[in-house]
Parts: structure tokens; C-alpha cells; sequence
């Protein structure tokens, strides 16, 4: 099934490409924030068991707890950081967004790896006559190296890559509205809640008493896996989320290819 966008290109409904990694009970769930895996289990009541193997249920009826921002794929918006309660839900009303992929090898500064401007700024200038299709409004980063591990990665206290605040002003003022990163955080582990690249990417100079022109609307999405079979270049992104009233969802980023 093809769609037309902007009477100009053209996507394959029936080629998704999904970037999110799925949320298990079992020890192959990626981890962050030093939480337990997640819970998926069924209801008792008594000697009923809502599972249908066990033999006293029509129906399979599992409680489930999870924290979406170390569980998985999740997409996030400035309620994560502020005083005040804002939703993701409330935030993200848009779903459909042109997005680049970029691939980029973070940096070693001192003990850490680094996602610099320069490795931003080097991809998202690149200019190509076949891929440039239009001002994207999504980033997504795919670091290396890529393995599968990602996938099920424990990065609890493993100090993991992160983007700089020079890097997330950048993105900012390139006016990219949605980030996505395959990192459980845009931020250093430990880094005693400064939480600058969050803050520069979303133009919060308070989280206390925000101020007007902060990027409402703007989103981060973070544990997504992109494969290695996937090309840098230009998509559609689909970003869906669960309707949760929270400052942040599971959620699962969809690419489409773009047919010129």
C-alpha cells in the first residue's frame, strides 16, 4: 500500500521498518536505572488464575509492571525534567515527521564517550542530491559499534555514551523537534543531576519555574535499536506511543522509506 505525502513522495505502508525494542519479562529485557527486569503476570483471585494453560480461565488476564524509562524504548518530553507535571500524551499530538538517521562513533573524553557538535554537525550538513528530500523534523542516532547486545544491554553503573550539551543546542537549533538515540539516556549516568543535554534540548533554563519559549512540544526517545542493515538517510517516522498520562511512554518508532 503506497501513501502520497505532500503530493510529492510517496511511502510503502507495507514496508515498516520498527526501531523499538519490545519489552519482555525475561532476562533478554535491556535494563537502565539499576530497576529489576519487568513483571508480566497473571491475575489471582483466590484459586483463579487468569492464564488459560493453567486450566481455570477462558482468558489470558496478566497484570504488568514495567518503568518505562528503563525498560525499553520509551519517548519522553520535558515533564521529565520539570517541577511542574507535564505529559507526553498532552505533547506529542503529531505523529507522522521527517526524520534523518545518522550513524556516528562517540568520542573518548577523559573516562567517557562522547556524541559531540562536531559528529552532529558533520552528519546533518552532508548535503547529497539523492538522499536530500527536505528540512527533517526528527534526528535519529545510531551509535557504535552496533551490536545486538543493545537489545538486552544491563547498563545499570556501565557509564554508557552520551550527548554533549554543545551537541542537543545544536540539534535544537537545527530545529529538529524529536531526538531519537539508541542510549538509555542523552545524559551521563552520574552526573549529578545536572541533566544538560535534556535541559538544552528543550530550552529549560528553569525546571522549577519554566520559562515560555521551553520546546513543549519536542520529544526524546531513547533505547531504540536501529540495524546495521538500515541505511543513514532520509525516512518518514511514524512515533507511536500509549496514551499515557505521564511524562513518558513506552513507545514504538516506525521508518518508512521514501519512494521519489
Amino acid at each position: 500500500m503506497l501513501a502520497l505525502l505532500n503530493n510529492k513522495y510517496q511511502i510503502d505502508l507495507s514496508k515498516p521498518i520498527d526501531i523499538s525494542i519490545p519489552l519482555t519479562n525475561t532476562d533478554e529485557n535491556p535494563i537502565a536505572w539499576y530497576i529489576e527486569k519487568p513483571v508480566i503476570e497473571p491475575v489471582v483471585f483466590g484459586d483463579w488464575i487468569g492464564k488459560v494453560s493453567e486450566g481455570k480461565s477462558s482468558t489470558n488476564f496478566n497484570n504488568i509492571f514495567f518503568n518505562p524509562h528503563g525498560h525499553g524504548t520509551h519517548t519522553e518530553c520535558l515533564g521529565h525534567i520539570t517541577n511542574d507535571f507535564y505529559s507526553i500524551n498532552q505533547a506529542l499530538k503529531q505523529f507522522f515527521f521527517f526524520a534523518k538517521l545518522i550513524t556516528v562513533e562517540p568520542e573518548k573524553i577523559g573516562e567517557d564517550y562522547v556524541i559531540t557538535k562536531d559528529h552532529i554537525s558533520t552528519s546533518l550538513n552532508v548535503t547529497n542530491a539523492s538522499t536530500a528530500v527536505r528540512k527533517s523534523e526528527a534526528l535519529i542516532i545510531r551509535t557504535l559499534p552496533n551490536q545486538a547486545a543493545k537489545k538486552s544491554r544491563k547498563y545499570s553503573n556501565t557509564n554508557p555514551p552520551y550527548l554533549s550539551e554543545e551537541a542537543a543546542i545544536f540539534i535544537r537549533e537545527s530545529e529538529i523537534q524529536h531526538l531519537l538515540i539508541d542510549l538509555p539516556s542523552v545524559d551521563k549516568e552520574h552526573d549529578e543531576g545536572k541533566l544538560l543535554a535534556h535541559k538544552a534540548f528543550w530550552n529549560v533554563k528553569d525546571t522549577h519555574n519554566v520559562n515560555k519559549d521551553a520546546r513543549f512540544e519536542a520529544t526524546i526517545t531513547e533505547m531504540i535499536f536501529v540495524s546495521d542493515e538500515i541505511p543513514d538517510g532520509d525516512y518518514i517516522l511514524n512515533l507511536q506511543i500509549a496514551s499515557f498520562e505521564n511524562d513518558a511512554s513506552p513507545s514504538k518508532p516506525i521508518l518508512y522509506s521514501i519512494i521519489r
